[in-house]
């Protein structure tokens, strides 16, 4: 199928395979792709535009496509708010009422008149503090102040002034925080004293979807861990990671799952080191962890909404900024 007046033609690969050949690849103006691509642009020479259909572009900026001048990039961020924002409250509900030991009873047919469950917290008054505040963050506060959950933001830059806490960018109809108006407050910075004085602020359910860069790489361990617990209720937070795996030390992650009072009651992964997990990986056995297959923003309409992005910005006149265009100084 062909879009013979955009020469528009779609291409589906595996996630890291790269294309070396397409039938008319020569006339291919517009790519649409998760990492998939030429390895050169000999194959694609006519290539103008290529659309990345996820939150990110790490996985395209591998390419050696990414710093062609010749090339415009964009990316699908603003469609997986509401998916990630239902998987993580439904695992962190799932841990905090011990849905795990629940179903087990079930299986058991081992019906209980134990009173544990009064040891259990309701989300009222809970803290989450979310690292990295675009999109995805904005609409998990959304969902999270719904349920009288308190957030706190961290962000890179400074957002002290109403005009600097708007959400500029693309998202869907109805969704997010676009003033800016949940986070109870706003903690900022690039560096590890910031940081953690962020990490200090009692937080209940730690929620990472901060972009992949050099600067977030390893910005979650064992030092980050000892900070939550001390300041945390309980003795520590839960961690949920929706960003890339290679954010937090997974060994330092592993071994405080495994420990307690370490910093970490439980966490819920929808990104591991590597992708896909081994089955040798000690991550499968950590107690209180649970992991998808980097999963959580699938749903039925997930490529319908990553492709009206592109369409947008197809209409747009010649030479007019893209939505999403990726800022290569910034790095995505």
């Amino acid at each position: 199928m062909r879009n013979r007046k955009r020469g528009i033609r779609p291409v589906h690969s595996r996630l890291h395979d790269t294309i070396t050949y397409l039938p008319s690849s020569q006339n291919v103006d517009i790519i649409a792709t998760i990492a998939a691509l030429p390895s050169s642009k000999t194959v694609c020479p006519r290539l103008k535009l290529c659309h990345a259909l996820t939150a990110g572009t790490d996985y395209v900026s591998r390419s050696p496509l990414f710093k062609d001048p010749s090339i415009r990039w964009t990316y699908s961020t603003g469609i997986h708010g509401p998916a990630m924002a239902e998987w993580t409250m439904m695992t962190y509900m799932a841990f905090s009422k011990a849905l795990n030991e629940n179903w087990e009873r079930q299986r058991r047919k081992e019906w209980s008149m134990k009173f544990e469950a009064m040891g259990q917290r309701d989300l009222v008054g809970q803290r989450m503090g979310i690292l990295g505040y675009g999109s995805i963050g904005r609409q998990i506060a959304k969902v999270a102040t719904a349920m009288s959950m308190e957030v706190v933001a961290f962000t890179a830059t400074a957002k002290e002034t109403t005009e600097s806490r708007r959400d500029t960018g693309y998202r869907l109809p109805g969704t997010g925080d676009p003033e800016g108006e949940f986070p109870k407050a706003w903690y900022h910075g690039l560096d590890r004293t910031a940081l953690h004085h962020f990490l200090a602020q009692g937080i209940d359910i730690l929620v990472v979807v901060v972009p992949m860069t050099d600067k977030t790489r390893g910005m979650l361990g064992r030092e980050e861990f000892d900070i939550l617990a001390k300041h945390s209720p309980y003795g520590g937070a839960f961690i949920t990671n929706l960003a890339r795996g290679e954010v937090i030390v997974q060994d330092e992650l592993i071994e405080a799952l495994k420990t307690e009072g370490s910093g970490v009651r439980g966490a819920a992964l929808d990104v591991q080191t590597p992708e896909p997990l081994p089955p040798d990986s000690p991550l499968w056995d950590a107690p209180n962890c649970f992991i998808a297959p980097h999963s959580s923003s699938q749903n039925f309409k997930y490529t319908e909404r990553a492709l009206a992005i592109l369409l947008e910005d197809l209409r747009k006149p010649p030479g007019s900024k893209f939505i999403n265009e990726v800022n290569h100084q910034r790095g995505y």
